[in-house]
């Protein structure tokens, strides 16, 4: 008897030592939120998905252990220590110094996107590549049958944050899904992975706003040499950047996504303070930690180095916004808490169009729309759509919550307006 069970014993070493292998994926409880993980254990090429981010393939280093696995991800500072459990590894993943359970199963969870573009396409594709620098962009030219000089055509600039050509934020490819809806309708685009992102190049540490308008000029002048009308269209601090460059005079015409006219540091603080409410917070403490934060901006904005202690923000809240004060010092952080990209309106000479949506949690649909409105006296048409996010789903709340579990992409009704506007230029 003793011996069959150190048998047993020595046959479940070997079967955790070697059945650690393939694809494994977890979600990780990040204060709240929840973001798919997922881990290809490979002993010649490891590497980790964030499929919530649209990240996929960062380089991991895999360490075998007689009872579970340590993957070791250097680009992130973090690190997954797990131990086998049958059909389960349990562990902890650590970032920063800051540690959160994680428990792993087999395979890859698949959401349902039904808008992402499948081929036979209509239609073709040129991978292309432009310089700004230093940083190489590059991305995907879409050619609708038959095009010519007299196409129109339009770059498509991203929001805030690393985000591949696509856009891609948990799995949903928005830009991608606009891209193929133009191209149907005989109108060209160019997509291209942010700088320091996919296969693009560049550096992103010490990087503005100012540095992703003159990648996305870089691409404007790539187009210039193909097409008589060049456009842009630009999500979020895309659309500012939209905006930016028309006020340029650098393209012919815009169309805006949610894209961003206020304050950047006044957008930063609605945000917050939307967070804060939506995670339940009494309204005296969401009131106090966003004049805190003002504080924080002001300082930074005046050259000084900021100071938390003796705002009288809950022990929890003061770590947190102690924590950020590194990110909130860096290049492109100073830059985005000063910008105020409003005074450049009155220069915009070319058509624009502008949609927010009514319930977008993260650039306010009211204060920004009103602003383009009232500054920008180029031709125009300005819409506000009824029931969708940020990301122009339709949605309960606009809660930022809200994204991964819808399946719809991007409203159909906002694609229309948009190739309906486009189709109408001369």
């Amino acid at each position: 008897m003793k011996k069959l069970l150190v048998l047993t014993a020595l046959l479940f070493v070997f079967c955790a030592s070697y059945a650690q292998t393939g694809t494994w994926s977890g979600k990780l409880d990040v204060f709240g939120t929840k973001i798919t993980l997922v881990f290809h254990l490979d002993d010649e090429a490891c590497t980790i998905d964030s499929p919530d981010q649209g990240v996929k393939g960062i380089p991991a280093q895999l360490e075998r252990t007689p009872i579970g696995v340590k993957v070791t991800i250097p680009s992130i500072n973090a690190v997954y220590e797990g131990l086998y459990a049958i059909k389960t590894i349990t562990g902890t993943f650590t970032q920063n110094g800051q540690q959160f359970p994680l428990a792993l199963v087999p395979g890859e969870p698949k959401r349902n996107r039904p808008q992402t573009p499948v081929g036979p396409f209509p239609y073709t594709t040129e991978e292309v590549s432009f310089t700004n620098g230093d940083a190489v962009l590059s991305g995907t030219l879409v050619l609708p049958e038959e095009y010519s000089r007299k196409t129109p055509v339009l770059i498509m600039v991203t929001g805030s944050g690393l985000q591949n050509r696509d856009e891609e934020l948990f799995e949903h490819k928005p830009f991608a899904v606009i891209a193929d809806a133009l191209a149907r309708q005989g109108i060209a685009t160019l997509r291209y992975d942010d700088r320091g992102f996919g296969k693009s190049t560049g550096d992103v540490i010490n990087c503005t706003t100012e540095d992703l308008k003159d990648d996305a000029l870089s691409g404007i002048a790539l187009l210039r040499d193909r097409f008589e009308k060049v456009g842009i269209i630009g999500h979020s601090e895309g659309g500012t950047i939209a905006f930016m460059l028309a006020a340029e005079g650098k393209v012919d015409f815009v169309v805006s996504l949610a894209g961003c006219v206020e304050n950047g540091g006044e957008v930063l603080l609605k945000q917050n303070r939307s967070a804060l409410a939506q995670a339940g917070l009494p309204e005296e403490i969401v009131d106090n930690y966003v004049s805190v934060l003002k504080n924080v901006f002001d300082e930074i904005k005046a050259g000084m180095t900021p100071v938390v202690a003796g705002g009288g923000l809950p022990e929890p809240l003061e770590k947190n916004l102690q924590d950020a004060l590194p990110a909130l010092r860096t290049p492109y952080m100073k830059y985005f808490i000063a910008m105020d990209v409003a005074p450049l309106l009155k220069n915009i000479t070319c058509p624009v169009m502008a949609l927010n949506g009514t319930l977008d949690s993260q650039v306010e649909c009211g204060a920004n729309l009103g602003i383009i409105r009232k500054e920008i006296t180029s031709p125009k048409k300005v819409v506000a759509v009824e029931g969708v996010n940020h990301l122009f789903q339709h949605c309960t709340t606009g809660d930022v919550s809200e994204y991964k579990e819808i399946e719809e992409t991007f409203a159909p009704e906002a694609l229309r307006i948009i190739i309906e506007w486009l189709q109408g230029l001369e």
